[in-house]
Formats: C-alpha cells, sequence, structure tokens
C-alpha cells in the first residue's frame, strides 16, 4: 500500500549490497562425481550505491509520502462521512418517532370522532356527508401513520447501511447481534 512504497521509496536511496554462494561438483565421469577433488564452491558479492542521481530517488520518495498522505486524508474523510451519515440517520429516526406518535394521536382521535359520528347518524341527529367527512379524516390520518412508518422503515435501513449491516435476517446458524436495549431485558 501507500506506506509500504514510502518504505520501499526510502530503501532505494541506501546502498544495495548483494551476496550469492554456490556450491556443486563436476566430473568428466559418472564415478568420479562425488569424489573431494572435484567439488567447487563460489562466493561472489557486490554492491550498488546511487552516486549521482539528481534528486530523482529524494523526489520520489516526497511522491511516495504525498501518496500516502493523501490516501490518510481519504480515509479520515471516508470515516468523518460514515459518522455523519450515522449521525443523520439517527436523527431523522428521532423525527419519525415523533411523526409516529403525532399520527397515532391524531388517527385515535379520528377513530374517536368517526365513532361518535356514527352513533349521531343512527340516532339521527346528523346527516351522511358529516359521517363521510368523519371517514375521510380518520382515513387520511390512518394514511399518515403509515407514511410515518414507512418513513421509519426506510430510515432504519439507511442506518443499517450507515453502519455497514445487511437489513434482512442473519440465517440461524450464525449468532445473532444483541442490542443494548436487548441485553438490559
Amino acid at each position: 500500500s501507500a506506506n509500504a512504497a514510502v518504505g520501499v521509496a526510502m530503501a532505494n536511496r541506501f546502498p544495495q549490497i548483494t551476496l550469492s554462494a554456490q556450491v556443486g561438483s563436476s566430473a568428466s565421469d559418472m564415478n568420479k562425481l562425488f569424489s573431494p577433488t572435484n567439488g567447487f564452491w563460489t562466493l561472489a558479492g557486490g554492491a550498488l550505491a546511487p552516486i549521482f542521481d539528481a534528486g530523482i530517488l529524494a523526489s520520489k520518495q516526497v511522491a511516495a509520502e504525498e501518496s500516502y498522505n493523501q490516501s490518510l486524508a481519504q480515509y479520515r474523510s471516508t470515516v468523518l462521512t460514515a459518522f455523519q451519515n450515522v449521525a443523520d440517520t439517527l436523527r431523522a429516526l428521532q423525527a419519525d418517532e415523533r411523526m409516529i406518535e403525532a399520527a397515532r394521536t391524531a388517527m385515535e382521535s379520528a377513530n374517536r370522532s368517526l365513532s361518535l359520528v356514527r352513533k349521531q347518524v343512527e340516532g339521527g341527529q346528523v346527516s351522511l356527508p358529516a359521517l363521510l367527512t368523519a371517514q375521510q379524516a380518520y382515513l387520511q390520518t390512518s394514511l399518515a401513520k403509515v407514511q410515518a412508518d414507512a418513513s421509519r422503515a426506510a430510515n432504519v435501513f439507511a442506518l443499517l447501511q450507515a453502519l455497514g449491516r445487511p437489513w434482512w435476517p442473519a440465517p440461524d446458524n450464525q449468532p445473532k447481534i444483541v442490542t443494548q436495549a436487548q441485553a438490559v431485558e
């Protein structure tokens, strides 16, 4: 990676030393091949050092360090973006809970109103259009509740995505993840 490239660039600025050795045996006849007098060995070494590179190796090292710094900055940015996504989604879930509670309260109120108007229609106290208006109000509040539930579900999926978790259930053979609320119970 970028960190390793910095190390390679630094190492290239120093002398490079190589050592090699060979041991073997040679003979003109097969029976003399393993005779102690037919053995040979070779030892070789070499050194290569940059003498004049016009700053190329130093420039390569600086470029590698800059690439590393850029990778590090990109990683930090990715982490900060992930934290921001989680925070935004948690705020959206809090707003969803308030919307769901308000929609639930409105739906219960509209349901009580509808029941009252039905009794009044049966008693002849109000006309049929009042019943239709009460039914329409109840259906609109029911729709608002469903929309609030759908918004919460979408934000739960967004939170799972921001956390890097799949939204589908885990197979039975894998351990389940226990939330803090479940651990308290």
